[in-house]
């Protein structure tokens, strides 16, 4: 069982043009590619959107039994599919079967454009999520032979120093997180990267990553702390989302106040994170370079492990529900996803909540 890294993500939407035209002007997407009835696609209409070595798939349906249109009723706009790219997609489909996950498409050559593309598809063990292993040979440049053409439509410039897809985050149900992690263990051969549960006084979450070999494929995996006294934001985006499923993807960033100022400028939101985060901070943090204004004034959370800082920011969400949204990161060193973060958030808000109910006692 061998997986390099994420091939593409596919998205299932209600409209794949304005999803299009959304994630290009908002984010810096740019769409490569389209595909339909025309190119031999005729239940679905796609894009396909790159920006860096990120790819992502904008699907929707175009009959009313199409399985997209299920998703899109179900979830509304998500994550169908986080495809992996691997050098033998028939033994990897196979072994992965064998190992206990549910097959969901039998491996398909693809051919044409100086390319060979061989894919097949299990389900992920939690929602409607799948995983489709990829196995290309041949052109790089195409991505899927015979089944898109080139286009240029929506082309903006991509947005300084995003380099990346750095890890794609998704929430599990509660008091599954440790059968979802065994899961990828077994069948994926993927290890436990980090472990961390996250409590403030009234609310919290638990917290798991899986990652391959390399890390180039990284899950964190998240579920609703037991005994909350407050509906946390895990399970909030499990009612509205549905279920299970992924909540948002971190777009990896060499200079991340640079990115924010150029996903600002395209009108995309960010967080806005409370007074007492920064307040906190430096006690937090400790003796650092970073400046501290700097963070304050774009609203970068800042959090250190063992190894260096980690630098973050969460945009809003742009989907209809509210469930879906990105993350900004950028590794100073660190080999951490933002738990002291996360904890200072839930701390930081529930003492503004409490600063607002002394002012209007």
């Amino acid at each position: 069982m061998i997986t390099r890294s994420i091939d593409h993500l596919r998205f299932y939407v209600k409209d794949a043009r304005e999803a299009a035209r959304l994630y290009c002007s908002a984010l810096g997407f740019r769409v490569v590619a389209e595909a339909g009835p025309e190119t031999g696609m005729s239940s679905q209409r796609a894009y396909l959107l790159q920006q860096g070595s990120m790819k992502v798939v904008l699907a929707m349906a175009l009959t009313p039994t199409d399985e997209a249109a299920e998703y899109v009723s179900r979830h509304g706009d998500g994550v169908k599919d986080i495809a992996f790219q691997t050098p033998d997609a028939v033994k990897a489909f196979e072994e992965a079967v064998r190992r206990g996950a549910r097959p969901v498409r039998e491996p398909v050559v693809h051919e044409g454009g100086g390319a060979r593309v061989i894919s097949a598809t299990v389900a992920a063990p939690m929602g409607d999520l799948v995983h489709t292993f990829v196995q290309r040979e041949g052109r790089e440049s195409v991505f899927m032979p015979g089944l898109f053409q080139e286009t240029f439509l929506f082309a903006p410039p991509p947005v300084s120093a995003i380099d990346s897809l750095d890890h794609v985050a998704i929430c599990v149900a509660p008091g599954t997180l440790d059968s979802m992690v065994r899961f990828y263990e077994e069948v994926f051969n993927f290890h436990l990267l980090h472990s961390e549960n996250v409590r403030a006084e009234y609310s919290g979450m638990n917290s798991k990553v899986v990652a391959n070999a390399h890390s180039r494929i990284t899950f964190p995996m998240m579920e609703p702390a037991p005994g909350s006294r407050r509906r946390g934001q895990i399970e909030e985006f499990l009612e509205l989302h549905g279920g299970p499923g992924v909540q948002h993807m971190a777009l990896l960033s060499q200079d991340i106040a640079e990115t924010i100022r150029a996903l600002s400028g395209r009108q995309l939101e960010f967080l806005n994170i409370p007074a007492a985060y920064y307040e906190a901070l430096p006690e937090r943090l400790g003796e650092t370079e970073l400046d501290l204004r700097k963070l304050r004034e774009h609203g970068i959370l800042a959090d250190r492990d063992t190894n260096g800082i980690l630098l973050q920011a969460f945009t809003r969400s742009m989907h209809p529900r509210r469930t879906l949204f990105f993350e900004v990161i950028q590794r100073l060193n660190s080999r951490g996803f933002g738990g002291g973060n996360i904890r200072a958030l839930f701390e930081a808000k529930e003492r503004e909540q409490a600063r607002g109910l002394r002012a209007t006692a």
